[in-house]
């Protein structure tokens, strides 16, 4: 199961990466990309809920709780985008950097 979360959470981070260079530019962010990347977070969000639940592991919790904020963020962003309002460089850098956070615990655990 971590793994499979490892592969969704890379997988959003790509997608998160093209979608943080258009916001960056100005520039109009592809709705196929924001929603799989919505999709693949979201569903990486489950799972490690879910090995959590049933590890106990602090690193995990730690790694969840991060990507919980980074969610919220992902939210406001997403709100923002769909009802076409600029979206903060700011909001779109924090949520980014505390992803990307929750990723490196996450491996942490998985691989050390």
């Amino acid at each position: 199961m971590l793994i499979t979360t490892v592969l969704l959470f890379a997988l959003a981070a790509i997608l998160g990466a093209i979608l943080l260079s258009k916001v960056f530019q100005d520039k109009e962010t592809p709705k196929p990309v924001v929603y799989a990347h919505g999709l693949a977070a979201a569903s990486a969000l489950v799972l490690l809920f879910f090995a959590w639940y049933n590890n106990g592991d602090s690193l995990l919790l730690t790694s969840l709780l991060i990507f919980v904020i980074a969610a919220t963020g992902g939210f406001i962003l997403f709100g923002k985008d769909v009802t076409g309002k600029p979206l903060p460089n700011w909001l779109a850098a924090v949520h980014a950097l505390a992803a990307v956070t929750g990723f490196v615990i996450l491996l942490i655990v998985v691989f050390l």
